[in-house]
């Protein structure tokens, strides 16, 4: 039998057990003597306790509030309430127009106006609104946002290079120097919102004509879609892409250029930094009616290259579908529905404006941080 010494049990008496402390750094063992008095002096003190830990759960509203508060997420925004509001408005004109464009039904405003209340009720003046609104939330906010974006980078650009010197490329021995003042920001990014919104919404586009045109073949958003695609694949809701690029480009640009034109000549006249509402109502239709009336021709093409394999005579290209016009109504015939068009055109443009400006204020306002 092996008795323990006095020393011995002491030493064993006196053996200290730990613990383990971890946090997301590590991991540390401390004995519980000092844990336990960790504990009781956190207890004590808990405000001026070093050791004391606190969880605070992610502040996800103040996150969405910074995001919101940036510049090209609040133009974004911008354009899609504005569109929104101004289509909820305008959807009875936006039907009218189409349908004379296409050469569905009466050729006046009022005959389509009747035709359309006999046939399909008060409701057929939405024809199509939902894809409309599906359709115009995402274009309008993808549109005014890529406008913003490239006016901006495009005037930055042009600072650059006027304090660098003009842009230089060299091929081999050969050297190129390219000057950007003769760029027009406005123009340009123009030109670009009309492309990459048209790339990105055009089976919007498509859907929102077949609904409107043919609400007997396509009743709602689902059979077209089904229909469409099972006619034609992928690339059906994708036909008439090019001519509605070419129809795009110079509506865009001009439709950009002259609402920039007439505002800051505008405000240069008036001596003043910003347009009231209404001011901004006259200017946006003014912009409107100008990018439509020089476009228009483009315009009625292009809808009837959309809408003419319905009829079964769908032109093979643009300028088939322009001869094609002119062969069977004369010159006027490129104009027809032009009416109807800047009926809708102006107080859209000018809404749109209108609502897109306020938001942009309400949405950039600069807020004190709590």
């Amino acid at each position: 039998m092996i008795q323990k010494t006095p020393a011995q049990t002491q030493h064993h008496h006196q053996k200290k057990s730990y613990c383990v402390m971890e946090d997301i750094y590590g991991v540390m063992m401390v004995p519980k003597e000092l844990q336990l008095q960790l504990q009781l002096h956190s207890l004590s003190h808990k405000k001026s306790s070093p050791f004391h830990l606190q969880l605070r759960a992610p502040d996800l509203g103040r996150a969405f509030q910074d995001l919101v508060k940036t510049r090209e997420v609040s133009e974004f925004l911008s354009g899609a309430l504005a569109g929104a509001m101004t289509k909820a408005i305008l959807a009875p004109l936006e039907t009218i127009r189409t349908r004379m464009v296409v050469g569905v039904g009466s050729k006046n405003i009022y005959g389509s106006f009747v035709q359309i209340i006999e046939q399909q009720g008060w409701q057929g003046l939405w024809a199509g609104n939902a894809i409309n609104m599906l359709r115009i939330v995402p274009t309008q906010a993808i549109e005014l946002g890529t406008f913003e974006y490239v006016k901006r980078a495009v005037t930055s650009a042009q600072e650059k290079s006027n304090q660098t010197g003009n842009l230089k490329l060299n091929i081999g021995h050969l050297s190129l120097s390219f000057s950007l003042s003769w760029l027009s920001p406005v123009a340009v990014a123009g030109a670009a919102a009309g492309i990459v919104s048209t790339l990105v919404c055009h089976p919007l586009e498509v859907l929102k004509d077949r609904l409107t045109v043919s609400p007997e073949l396509y009743p709602n958003l689902s059979i077209a879609v089904h229909k469409i695609y099972k006619d034609g694949g992928i690339g059906a809701l994708y036909s008439g892409l090019s001519p509605t690029l070419i129809g795009m480009l110079p509506y865009s640009t001009c439709y950009y250029f002259m609402y920039e034109t007439m505002k800051k000549s505008y405000c240069f006249a008036k001596k003043k930094e910003s347009l009231t509402r209404a001011e901004l109502l006259l200017v946006g239709a003014l912009s409107g009616l100008t990018a439509s009336t020089i476009s228009f021709p483009l315009e009625v093409a292009r809808k009837r290259l959309m809408v003419g394999a319905l009829q079964g005579k769908c032109p093979p290209h643009m300028a088939a579908a322009l001869s094609e016009v002119v062969k069977e109504e004369g010159l006027i015939g490129l104009y027809r529905g032009w009416a109807a068009s800047c009926l809708k055109v102006m107080p859209s443009s000018g809404i749109t404006w209108m609502f897109y400006e306020a938001w942009k204020e309400i949405l950039l306002v600069e807020r004190p941080r709590p």
